[in-house]
């Protein structure tokens, strides 16, 4: 009888490359600006990286930081750095330089390759035993990051892969609470939630997905890897932009991009913005969209998959699948229904909801408990962390650290973070029910909902607003169209017109607007 071992292949996203480029060579798998990739090119480019990287001493688990915007460069390394036997490191551009420095010390990363415009941020470091190689994203001869690159082997060397449950890659969280901490990918998690992408996605040959979601974050949602396993087309998009993502939509014939609340509302407010010929899809996660988002979307012709995770679950982990029947609902009753969080992915277990001692919550869509799961596309851990690790597992399940309720078809919808949840006279205000709300009056564009002091309740809602160009609203304007909306008690008890403060990847910092109104007051502002 054969051992397992010899029939057995182990997961890695790795083999999705080398699939694609042996079937589909000349197929154009990376557009940017006016460079154009075949799968034989992007994968003999990959093998030159991983190459050259072990003749430069890289050994097994060897941690290489990438520090780049989305451009060729950051999409080889997520193949050629598991493929050298690495470790990546793909730290978010937008950090200052001592954060930078902090994720490369803790990492203790022997490599970095720094976009050049990144470079800067370091260019007082003296990280010592680093070294540093600069991308001009150009291809001219002077290019370190290609004379990198040229000093390697164009042939694939053998796999140092010996358990798919090593870590491929490290994500670093935010950090608003204090130090960033690291997130563990495994190869088996990184293959299976790809998988889970691109079916959720509905992605096949035909893809071309553009890159509005940064790659540093969460490894791109694993979309590196899926849209290459279908042979897809990867247009890389420098910086974010509304108005040339609507060019690219139509110049390269864009089927799916992804991106945060945030971007979506900026999209689809643009002046260059307009029902599409032919229907685009896009991911929606990083935080809860509001169902007069979701609306606009589909009257751009701009199908949304609402997903939700966290970077402790590669990205999105549940989506919220669609029903026929809700093609008979009414197309607000459809925007409600997509705006839940769903369910697990194919390649997720299903989430839970619970409470305190870890009993499911009733499935009434009324009764708040934490969102919980575990499965193939949950951390591997913390990296040096065991204790951090050791607590968001307690229980033997991952705590995402977000209130929700339990629908009785089995979906689960957000209500909010344990942090920014509202008690008011005893009452609890989800500050999601408010937000969706506001947005629903016609000159908003974007809002925040925060607790803020209250005398005689506690807490009272607050909400900032940002406006729409060129059209206005007053606060008692606001809060009277709350007033038709919900409950009296759970209205703003005021609104301030302001530009949102965000993270680099388009989330509210909500905690920026908590310290300004809690500053003489007791009250946790992570």
């Amino acid at each position: 009888m054969r051992s397992e071992a010899v029939y057995r292949s182990l997961l890695t996203p790795i083999s999705f490359l080398r699939r694609t480029a042996y079937l589909f060579p000349n197929k154009t798998a990376v557009v940017h600006d006016e460079r154009r990739y075949t799968y034989r090119k992007f994968e003999e480019r990959v093998n030159r990286l991983a190459n050259r990287l072990r003749e430069d001493g890289l050994q097994r688990h060897d941690r290489v930081a990438f520090l780049s915007p989305n451009v060729p460069a950051l999409l080889e390394a997520h193949f050629a750095i598991p493929a050298a036997g690495g470790i990546l490191v793909a730290i978010n551009t937008r950090l200052t330089g001592h954060e930078i420095e902090y994720i490369l010390e803790h990492c203790e990363a022997r490599w970095l390759f720094a976009e050049s415009e990144c470079m800067s941020l370091l260019s007082a470091s003296n990280l010592s035993g680093l070294k540093r190689i600069s991308i001009a994203d150009t291809r001219a001869a002077a290019d370190e990051y290609e004379e990198y690159l040229a000093g390697g082997s164009s042939e694939a060397s053998p796999s140092w892969l010996e358990d798919e449950e090593e870590t491929i890659s490290i994500n670093y969280s935010s950090g608003t609470t204090g130090r960033p901490k690291g997130v563990m990918y495994t190869y088996r998690g990184a293959y299976l939630n790809s998988l889970g992408q691109l079916i959720d996605a509905g992605m096949n040959s035909e893809t071309v997905y553009l890159w509005s979601l940064p790659m540093f974050h969460c490894n791109g949602w694993c979309f590196p890897w899926a849209v290459t396993a279908v042979a897809g087309t990867h247009v890389c998009l420098r910086r974010t932009d509304a108005a040339r993502m609507w060019e690219l939509f139509e110049a390269e014939e864009v089927t799916h991009y992804c991106g945060s609340p945030a971007l979506q509302i900026s999209l689809v407010n643009h002046t260059a913005a307009t029902r599409l010929g032919r229907q685009v899809t896009t991911c929606v996660a990083g935080a809860p969209p509001s169902p007069t988002l979701l609306k606009q979307l589909k009257e751009h012709n701009i199908r949304p998959i609402h997903m939700y995770g966290l970077t402790e679950t590669y990205g999105p982990m549940t989506s919220c699948a669609w029903h026929r029947e809700w093609d008979d609902c009414p197309a607000e009753e459809q925007a409600r229904l997509l705006a839940r969080q769903g369910q697990g992915q194919i390649t997720a277990d299903l989430v839970r909801v619970v409470d305190e001692s870890m009993n499911d919550v009733p499935r009434d869509g009324v009764t708040l408990g934490e969102v919980v799961m575990r499965g193939n596309i949950v951390m591997k851990g913390y990296y040096k962390d065991p204790d951090a690790t050791a607590a968001a597992f307690r229980g033997g399940w991952f705590h995402s650290g977000d209130l929700g309720v339990w629908h009785p078809d089995g979906y689960i919808e957000l209500r909010d973070r344990k942090k920014d949840i509202i008690i008011s006279g005893g009452e609890n205000i989800s500050t999601i029910e408010v937000e969706q709300a506001v947005a629903r009056h016609s000159a908003v564009l974007e809002c925040a909902v925060i607790a803020v002091p209250d005398d005689r309740w506690g807490e009272r809602p607050k909400a900032f607003v940002t406006l729409k160009d060129g059209m206005d609203a007053s606060e008692q304007e606001i809060i009277s169209f709350c007033r038709e909306q919900i409950a009296h008690f759970k209205c703003p008890k005021a609104v301030e017109f302001l530009e949102l403060p965000k993270t680099s990847t388009g989330k509210i910092q909500k905690f920026v607007l908590r310290e300004r109104e809690w500053a003489r007051r007791e009250k946790r502002i992570n």
